[in-house]
């Protein structure tokens, strides 16, 4: 068989083969039924950007990412002038509330950055509960993460810097 024809083809091919890769994936995010609220939740968890944070190496892999690691927290600390938090195991978490406590516990929290807690805020109480009872159906795994460190503490972890630098001006302008 004569393959010279379809080397040159092969990156089509391949861009071909993602595309349709990102379709089905797309697709089966749209299709959590309400009715569901284990499916619902984990399309939230999908859409809303949880595993940015919350699962070690989803913002380098994405959804390649096994779902048994989701949601497992991540040693990095964000570190800002709040101090150092960090993306909690919710796996660990979460669990340790019932339903209503944990949508109780966050309607009424407002913790440190990063953390979107007005997105969070803005989820219904159903959408809420199915947040919750998909990361419980995920069942324990990992190991808990620090505690937030103060803003005057160094973190014994790696962390990410937050906090806004602004560039040295350019030669020749009245603070230089």
């Amino acid at each position: 068989m004569d393959t010279s024809r379809l080397i040159p083809a092969l990156p089509l091919i391949l861009l071909a083969a993602k595309l349709a890769s990102c379709t089905d994936s797309s697709a089966k995010l749209t299709s959590a039924s309400p009715d569901d609220p284990v499916a619902r939740g984990r399309y939230l968890v999908r859409v809303s950007g949880c595993n940015d944070c919350h699962t070690p190496g989803f913002m380098e892999k994405g959804p390649a990412v096994p779902e048994s690691e989701w949601l497992t927290g991540v040693p990095v600390g964000w570190r800002g002038p709040w101090g150092t938090s960090y993306a909690a195991n919710l796996r660990l978490t979460v669990p340790a509330y019932d339903a209503e406590t944990w949508i109780k516990t966050v309607r009424s929290r407002n913790g440190l950055p990063p953390m979107p807690w007005a997105s969070l805020h803005s989820m219904t109480d159903d959408d809420l509960r199915a947040v919750h009872a998909y990361i419980c159906r995920l069942g324990p795994a990992g190991a808990p993460l620090p505690s937030a460190v103060p803003p005057d503490q160094d973190p014994k972890t790696p962390w990410l810097n937050l906090t806004p630098v602004v560039p040295n001006p350019p030669l020749g302008t009245p603070n230089n």
